[in-house]
């Protein structure tokens, strides 16, 4: 994992820093030093030229994007140079410009963390100590103060130390917040997956060897226990009031964290709503602590919509309420990505029933609309074979010839149910389609079928096309079946945008008179339901207008959200 350095900016602010820090420093030698600068002249030059330099490198790093790699390296040794100059032609280790060491401590914390705190400072106190070697036993400096160098030596460690460990707990939260920003988007499709990952990254950004989730799904009828270490996943489906209570009633619904667990009085640390305490109990149900073994806990609250229980992350080393912190932002995680979880699985379920509505429209919109022309036309040929064999026997061939054409149909629908490859087997274009499905039906029914297509039917998609297929099918059994019509007109085209079907007819019309627009037709009995189903699940409109000389029913869908849908 890539760690997160905002280098340009903490240049930016070293940079700056270095400018503001060395300008005081000159302004401070000229007003009124405090105590004998021995050589103020050449302080005053030497600072000069530290500004110069000084305000170069902020130009550099302000523009450049980003900073010269080894800038940071070249400028923080330069710095401590510089500083150890002034010192010493200034007061020596008794110096007031002692600070100028704490600001290069700083700067390599910022730049390094807690190696550049560890380097810088031994650097700064090797320096400082020869510093005061030098004027003080060698020079023999009457104002060489030795206990005032002894304060100063130890201040400067003690400094180090703290900005030390500054470094440390920033990289630490630096690391934590990207651990909480690596948690995987895609949630796994197989429930063990989702919570053997889930887990691991809740116990790896809490620094935890392991982690138990124990919650309660209001869809199913148990209580799931999940335990993971690094040697894995042991995921169990348990009764309902199995360690019930889970926690203590004290706790409930607190972030509680507790040291040792199996102690004779365990203290427990909980916050409850912003609101911090102390309280000494058993924090959790006994045979849940023997079962897992735990001792050190940090217990929160999953608080989802369809998710209830807890996450423990067991064995922290000396936890403590930072670890409560993070940890609520680690349950929200935990939470989410369940409930996520189940709402994928809810999508697919309905994704499975829609699937199974389609198949039985197709269904019925083709096969059993088939079956049941198939079946009159063999009732008339029983009628002729005493009269006409000859007539009999050519409606017994239409039957052939129909059975033979839904076949096709019927293979057609399977492979796209199978996701069989394009080009696997040859197929007719949607135009081809329409203009066998009208000539079959004229056979059928005995009616006269008009067909008119556009070239943009040939860009639809395979499922979109079965569609239209299907659309157009029953709109014409419905005029010869329910209708009683002689005539049919049909005109299919595909725009950019959208796809037209319009359908007219010259029988009887329907139940009602008058335009009915696709709203109107969701009431039950206003109109052909499956047609309206289809065209509604793809984003149309449906348009009717009846009268005594017959139907004319119109189809708008638009093609981009209608592909998206039944792209085959």
């Amino acid at each position: 994992m890539l760690e997160y350095s905002p280098q340009r900016r903490a240049e930016r602010l070293i940079a700056s820093g270095r400018v503001v820090l060395a300008a005081s420093t000159l302004l401070a030698i000229g007003i009124n030093p405090t105590g004998p600068i021995k050589d103020a002249r050449m302080a005053a030059a030497v600072l000069t030229i530290y500004i110069v330099y000084a305000v170069f490198v902020a130009a550099v790093t302000w523009l450049a994007d980003p900073p010269p790699g080894r800038l940071g390296l070249v400028t923080h040794a330069l710095d401590l140079a510089a500083f150890t100059m002034v010192m010493y032609l200034t007061e020596g280790p008794t110096s007031p410009f002692f600070a100028l060491f704490v600001f290069a401590i700083v700067t390599g914390t910022v730049r390094w963390g807690g190696p550049g705190t560890l380097w810088t400072a031994l650097a700064a106190v090797g320096l400082f100590l020869a510093l005061g070697v030098h004027v003080g036993q060698i020079k023999r400096d009457p104002y060489f103060e030795l206990n005032h160098f002894i304060v100063r030596s130890v201040y400067l460690a003690v400094v180090a130390v703290l900005i030390g460990y500054l470094g440390v707990y920033e990289r630490r939260l630096r690391g934590e917040i990207a651990r909480l920003a690596a948690w995987p988007a895609a949630v796994p499709r197989e429930g063990d997956a989702l919570i053997a990952e889930t887990l691991a990254h809740a116990a790896g950004t809490m620094g935890a060897p392991r982690a138990l989730l124990v919650w309660d799904d209001a869809e199913e009828p148990w209580r799931h226990v999940a335990a993971w270490s690094r040697d894995g996943l042991r995921w169990t489906r348990e009764a309902p009031g199995l360690f019930e209570p889970l926690v203590a009633e004290r706790l409930r619904g607190a972030d509680f964290l507790c040291a040792d667990a199996a102690a004779p009085a365990p203290r427990v640390f909980h916050v409850t709503q912003g609101q911090s305490g102390q309280w000494v109990g058993a924090p959790l149900h006994a045979d849940l602590r023997a079962r897992f073994g735990i001792r050190s806990v940090v217990g929160l609250p999953l608080r989802g919509e369809t998710v209830r229980g807890w996450l423990f992350v067991l064995d922290i080393r000396s936890p403590t309420s930072d670890d409560l912190i993070l940890g609520e932002t680690v349950a929200r995680q935990v939470t989410v990505r369940i409930e996520q979880f189940r709402l994928l699985e809810r999508l697919g379920a309905a994704s499975e029933t829609d699937a199974r509505i389609g198949l039985a429209r197709d269904l019925h919109d083709g096969l059993l609309q088939a079956l049941t022309a198939a079946a009159l036309q063999i009732e008339v040929a029983r009628g002729l074979v005493d009269t006409d064999r000859t007539a009999a026997v050519e409606r017994l061939r239409d039957v052939q010839r129909l059975l033979a054409a839904e076949q096709r149909d019927l293979r057609t629908l399977l492979r796209d149910l199978k996701a069989v490859p394009a080009g696997a087997e040859p197929e007719t274009t949607l135009a081809g389609r329409l203009e066998e499905l009208c000539r079959r039906v004229e056979r059928q029914w005995g009616l006269t079928v008009t067909l008119e297509t556009g070239p943009g039917l040939g860009r639809l998609p395979r499922g979109l096309a079965r569609d239209v297929q299907f659309m157009v099918h029953e709109a014409v059994i419905n005029a010869a079946r329910h209708g009683g019509a002689k005539a049919v007109e049909v005109r299919a085209e595909a725009a950019e945008s959208r796809v037209r079907l319009l359908v007219v007819d010259n029988g009887r019309g329907l139940s009602f008179r008058g335009r009915r627009d696709h709203a109107e037709l969701r009431a039950p009995g206003s109109g052909p339901v499956s047609l309206w189903s289809r065209v509604d699940q793809l984003g149309g409109s449906l348009t009717i207008d009846s009268s005594a000389q017959g139907v004319r029913l119109e189809i708008i869908f638009p093609l981009q959200r209608a592909g998206a849908r039944r792209a085959g």
